[in-house]
């Protein structure tokens, strides 16, 4: 996206002006356009009705469903993760890691989308971690306690009916990155399959703007958990998704790591959700015949 093309679109967002304002910080952006490109509320005027949605809709599942299994798989007291069953022996799992920033959302509010796992025979896993404001702004303990939950599930999923051969690993937003770089961290054939939905892949960016206030970025943080530096470490076939109506940052972040996927090798597949916004596009994932819930099910060959 040229300046001018970003200019114009973020004078239709109200408290933005057509004019350009200040140097360039990061590639065409200035401070203001680059800090509104990392605050998804700026392009997503809607997005505390849709993220009051998830929550609903996550009580409405609990209601058919029931309450989940709830399970530690680390020291901490955050360290807990629910597991909603399907009815059978040896089923696959699907994983899924929650956005919000980095500093919100839950587990709780992210069982919107189990039903559709569960009736087609498989097991809903989502875990809470750590926010980072809660962590001192250390990215690395979120990371780190991600990787944990995701080997827990592998290495106990006989407890609750799960196949350990057929686990699947999804994310969005900020859940996308930690995802993303629990990949590169985990030994391979750990996950056979991961939907990252409107993610972060590379942490320069993020780093140079506003998000640098509540996140203690340095190089080794950057350089350490930016997925796209470790395309080599990553085996796992990737489904790479965003919304058309995404910042523009989280459209290139996805559609450029999708490339360099697909340049070193890697088994890829970049899908794009038209005229949903970034809080909207995650909602599909909880409708089998949505588009990222037919992806998940396709991929887990459901």
């Amino acid at each position: 996206m040229t300046r001018r093309t970003l200019l114009a679109v973020l004078g239709a967002v109200p408290g933005f002006a057509q004019h350009a304002k200040g140097p360039k910080v990061f590639l065409d952006y200035n401070q203001e356009e680059l800090d509104a490109a990392y605050t998804q509320s700026v392009y997503a005027l809607n997005s505390t009705q849709v993220q009051g949605r998830y929550r609903a809709n996550s009580e409405l599942t609990r209601a058919r469903l029931g309450e989940p299994m709830r399970s530690a798989y680390g020291p901490t007291e955050i360290e807990r993760l629910d597991i909603y069953r399907a009815k059978g022996e040896k089923l696959p799992i699907q994983l899924f890691i929650h956005g919000g920033a980095w500093r919100g959302l839950s587990a709780r509010a992210s069982a919107f989308p189990a039903e559709i796992f569960v009736v087609a025979g498989a097991h809903y896993v989502t875990p809470d971690f750590v926010a980072v404001q809660n962590a001192g702004g250390n990215l690395n303990l979120m990371a780190e306690q991600v990787r944990r939950a995701i080997s827990w599930v592998r290495e106990n999923a006989a407890s609750f009916g799960g196949d350990t051969e057929r686990l699947y690993l999804s994310g969005h937003s900020s859940g996308a990155h930690l995802a993303a770089t629990a990949l590169t961290m985990l030994p391979p054939g750990t996950v056979q399959g991961a939907l990252l939905v409107s993610g972060m892949y590379d942490l320069k960016g993020p780093r140079l703007s506003s998000r640098s206030s509540y996140v203690k970025f340095d190089d080794a943080t950057e350089e350490g958990l930016s997925p796209q530096r470790h395309i080599d470490k990553i085996s796992t076939p990737l489904i790479v998704a965003y919304a058309s109506l995404d910042t523009p940052e989280f459209r290139r972040q996805s559609v450029e790591f999708a490339a360099a996927l697909k340049a070193a090798g890697k088994a890829v597949e970049l899908i794009r959700g038209d005229n949903y916004n970034h809080f909207e596009f995650i909602e599909t994932l909880g409708n089998p015949y949505g588009q990222l819930g037919r992806a998940a099910l396709a991929q887990m060959r459901l």
